[in-house]
């Protein structure tokens, strides 16, 4: 296996789901799954001792469920927190603020195509967290119902850009085809956003930006 591949843990209390994502990772070039958990409490164990480059962490699981799983590796105060997708279904929206807010990186649908798996993953690995409008952005989108008090926005007018457009879900390359800069110039910009908004992703900055009512409607 080349040294550089993408490490994956998977947990998820179906054996079935687990063997399926083991099959379509394990088959694609750059990516090696190197653990698996039944449980919440067996991930955030294997998780500590492996340090895998991304937890594939499914929401409803004994002992710990993904939420508590998600916060134990990625959530506010880790020193070094861990890329963390979140494995979800439509009927779970509580849920998915919740992980959210916990640090996820990403969120997939239980029955995602297979190669939205491989995306999001290979995503999380690069620190270019996948936010689906078909998931991510339909969840953030309801955060702007219940809005906090406006204050004064710390972000200059291309960095309002940018975290528009990451909150309906583009990427860091359509970013840059569409504001026609360079994409060190958006990775600069992004790196500038979550440091003033205190947000640690992309998902964040995502969550921040609706929740504040920054995202123009299309």
């Amino acid at each position: 296996m080349n040294d550089a591949a993408i490490r994956v843990l998977i947990a998820d209390d179906q054996e079935l789901v687990r063997m399926g994502f083991r099959l379509i990772l394990g088959a694609q070039p750059g990516i090696e799954v190197i653990g698996e958990a039944p449980d919440g409490a067996a991930c955030v164990e294997l998780a500590r001792r492996l340090r895998p480059d991304v937890c594939l962490v499914d929401i409803r699981m004994p002992k710990l469920d993904g939420l508590d799983v998600t916060r134990a590796l990625a959530g506010p105060g880790i020193h070094t927190p861990m890329r963390v997708v979140v494995i979800t279904t439509f009927d779970q929206d509580d849920y998915v603020h919740t992980a959210l807010r916990n640090g996820a990186c990403g969120f997939l649908l239980k029955d995602a195509p297979p190669s939205l798996l491989v995306e999001a993953v290979r995503a999380a690995a690069r620190g270019d967290a996948l936010v689906s409008p078909a998931v991510t952005v339909r969840l953030l989108k309801e955060l702007s119902a219940t809005r906090p008090e406006p204050a004064a926005c710390p972000l200059t007018e291309r960095e309002l850009d940018v975290a528009r457009l990451v909150a309906v879900g583009r990427t860091n390359q359509e970013i840059c085809d569409q504001l026609v800069v360079s994409l060190s110039t958006v990775k600069t910009h992004l790196a500038n956003i979550q440091q003033k908004i205190d947000a640690r992703n992309r998902v964040e900055i995502a969550a921040w930006a609706w929740e504040r009512g920054m995202v123009r409607e299309r």
